[in-house]
């Protein structure tokens, strides 16, 4: 009377581990929100499925083949537009700048001082001076950029001069242009292209990715294919 069970939760647990691995790498090792209901639901759905050995193992199936699908159209989308990403994912917060506490941003994200500064201690930083920049990335993971002076084995340990050091401005992303970062630092789309024609690049729609940082210099990544 146990077998319906053993071979539906064999099956199941076999349905939603191939249903993971279809979603791919990005829904183990980082979950934003949307990953995080896909896969609660996921779960859920699964365990109705195993528990109700009256319905047939196809129509437990299709909702959670359903999902999949979803998740794989969504982070397609997400690949094409950066809209639909800022929606879907969100976008990355910065919360210290200079070794100063936006609040502001705190604030908007409903994120206390004592979040912030237990996330700092797991980066083992306890001084929120020493911290040049820190940004709440859209998995919730706090990424830390330290002070030039503060960094081990840095020159300042050896008592060199450091030069102000600011986050690289992003302009291309998957071969569309962002002119509001490109106005921000005073720069135009003609100049871009210029710049992108000195690395052998023809078009913006050809670069993957592309950034300038605070001395000038521009990064480039160029898509693999059209």
């Amino acid at each position: 009377m146990y077998f319906p069970f053993f071979y539906r939760t064999v099956f199941l647990y076999l349905a939603v581990l191939l249903a993971v691995r279809i979603m791919g790498k990005r829904e183990v090792g980082q979950l934003s929100a949307f990953d995080l209901v896909v896969a609660i639901m996921i779960a859920e759905l699964a365990a109705m499925a195993m528990e109700k050995t009256d319905m047939p193992l196809y129509q437990g199936m299709i909702p959670i083949l359903t999902l999949v699908l979803l998740e794989i159209l969504f982070s397609w989308l997400s690949l094409k537009s950066h809209t639909v990403r800022r929606l879907i994912d969100g976008v990355p917060s910065i919360v210290i700048s200079n070794g100063e506490i936006v609040e502001k941003e705190l604030r908007r994200l409903r994120y206390n001082i004592s979040d912030l500064l237990g996330q700092l201690r797991q980066k083992d930083v306890c001084n929120i001076a020493d911290v040049q920049f820190a940004v709440l990335e859209t998995s919730g993971e706090l990424s830390v950029v330290l002070k030039a002076d503060k960094r081990p084995l840095t020159p300042g340990d050896l008592g060199l001069p450091t030069g102000y050091e600011g986050l690289p401005a992003p302009l291309i992303f998957d071969g569309k242009l962002h002119s509001k970062n490109l106005a921000k630092i005073k720069l135009d789309e003609a100049w871009l292209i210029s710049e992108l024609k000195k690395k052998g690049v023809a078009k913006i729609e050809d670069v993957l990715f592309a950034s300038l940082d605070c001395q000038g210099q521009l990064y480039v990544s160029r898509k693999d294919r059209p």
